[in-house]
């Protein structure tokens, strides 16, 4: 079952009807986190296409010969070559050569090139990149041929084409996300309340969401796969992290510090140190910059308001991960010692107060992406001060973190009880102590799972349907 990606479809058969029209060459860089459905999509492309393409996938540890002669077996088992047994097969090759016997089999008509797991080749070849740019300018880019490249590790991924590369300049780069609630609501038959948490359950990567039963809701669904300790709801994520952080080291112990709920730099270092010593600043912020910025396993919020303000505050990015470090893994290990129930019960302790959370940045998105009564809006985070007394769910600007303008500050209840005036008198108070914001223009925002109760007027009030609603626009 192939579900939602529709625009993204549309963004590569717009680049193939390009290089239908011009006779000439186009490439594109495809990155994306593991199992975020890369090679899932480019293989539906393929297949949709009606053209001749070779799909190459690279193996993690194979050396350049053997990588070499794997590229030239897929090339001779393609259907681009006219007469596949004239390939050679350069068991002794090398990357430059391949291209060349690449090159030699285009046909004259529009065809594509997929390079799955890219870095890997880059990983066991230094002179990789040189010979991909050199064969792209001399041999490849006067054929009419799509080149994909694609590959999970989205740091090596960027340097790729990076200014001072080889192949700067020369491919589209495409960065493809996890599915969107809508997509997975629909692919579920879901309603939206029961969509949002499953899109916070799967993460959204069609892996899991593959083996989710038609219309049922999350807790149905966690509950039967606690009986199947090899589901999907457990592998993935595991192996996710075992092929990011394979070794139990210092990053390992910070993400599982921050799955735990530490969400502050202080309490992080606390949490991953050992022998009752906090992790030294020296050694865990490089850690949390590369962990942020070049692997994009986590996602760092600053406080939003018209001054600079702290703490930092840390966050697992996919929310399918996030529930694995936070409680899955331990309903795994029950499930895995046959006790089923008792796994099932950890989720139902959490699962609340870990939704209610979890739930933030999906919504502070969903408002980013839909046509809101304020046209110069630019950003929606949060606000906090050190003692996090008040923390506002809700701000949005005209920019962050530190804002010229805040249009609006509110709260999300993703409970089982309505929105109701006391909640509205908290927003209130705690609105009015957000630096930089007026109370006489500023509008206040409601999004409530179970509807709202209250008297007063807000500028805005959205329930599950507005937040899936607004992917759907």
């Amino acid at each position: 079952m192939f579900i939602g990606r529709r625009a993204e479809l549309a963004l590569l058969g717009k680049r193939l009807e390009r290089v239908a029209a011009t006779g000439a060459g186009t490439a594109v860089a495809l990155r994306g986190r593991r199992q975020v459905g890369k090679s899932r999509l480019v293989q539906e492309f393929c297949d949709r296409a009606g053209v001749p393409y070779l799909f190459s996938a690279a193996t993690k540890g194979a050396s350049p010969v053997e990588a070499v002669a794997s590229f030239t077996r897929d090339l001779r088992e393609s259907a681009l070559p006219s007469e596949p047994d004239l390939v050679p097969r350069l068991d002794g090759g090398n990357w430059p050569d391949a291209f060349r016997v690449l090159a030699a089999t285009l046909p004259d008509t529009p065809s594509i090139v997929v390079l799955d797991e890219l870095p890997w080749l880059a990983e066991q070849d230094p002179v990789f990149d040189g010979a991909l740019q050199t064969a792209w300018d001399r041999l490849l880019s006067s054929k009419p041929v799509l080149l994909l490249l694609l590959g999970s590790d989205l740091h090596m991924m960027e340097r790729l084409t990076a200014y001072d590369r080889p192949f700067y300049g020369r491919a589209d780069n495409l960065v493809l996300g996890p599915l969107n609630p809508a997509d997975v609501g629909q692919a579920l038959g879901l309603g939206a309340a029961d969509a949002i948490d499953a899109h916070l359950v799967s993460g959204g990567l069609p892996g899991i969401v593959r083996t989710w039963p038609h219309a049922t809701p999350a807790l149905d669904f966690m509950r039967d796969e606690c009986a199947d300790p090899a589901a999907a709801l457990f592998g993935v994520p595991e192996a996710s992290l075992l092929a990011e952080f394979p070794n139990p080291d210092t990053a390992r112990r910070v993400l599982e510090a921050i799955g735990s709920g530490d969400r502050t730099h202080a309490d992080i270092a606390a949490a991953a140190g050992g022998r009752g010593e906090a992790l030294p600043s020296g050694t865990l912020s490089p850690l949390l910059r590369r962990l942020t910025r070049e692997k994009r396993v986590l996602a760092e919020e600053h406080p939003l308001s018209a001054k600079s303000g702290r703490p930092a505050l840390y966050r697992i990015a996919d929310s399918n991960l996030r529930l694995y470090l936070a409680v899955l893994r331990a309903a795994h290990e029950q499930a895995r010692r046959g006790r089923p129930e008792a796994g099932f019960r950890l989720i139902e302790r959490r699962w609340t107060s870990w939704r209610g959370r979890a739930v933030e940045p999906l919504v502070r998105q969903a408002l980013e992406l839909s046509d809101l009564p304020w046209p110069d809006l630019g950003a929606v985070g949060g606000w906090w001060n050190r003692r996090f007394d008040p923390e506002v769910d809700l701000v949005g600007a005209d920019r962050a973190p530190v804002a010229n303008r805040i249009h609006f500050a509110g709260s999300i209840k993703w409970l089982n009880g309505p929105f109701d005036d006391r909640d509205l008198a908290d927003l209130r108070r705690a609105a009015n102590e957000i630096p930089g914001l007026d109370p006489a223009v500023a509008g206040l925002v409601v999004v409530s799972l179970s509807g709202t109760d209250f008297t007063g007027d807000v500028a805005l009030s959205w329930d599950p349907d507005d937040v899936v609603g607004a992917w759907r626009q």
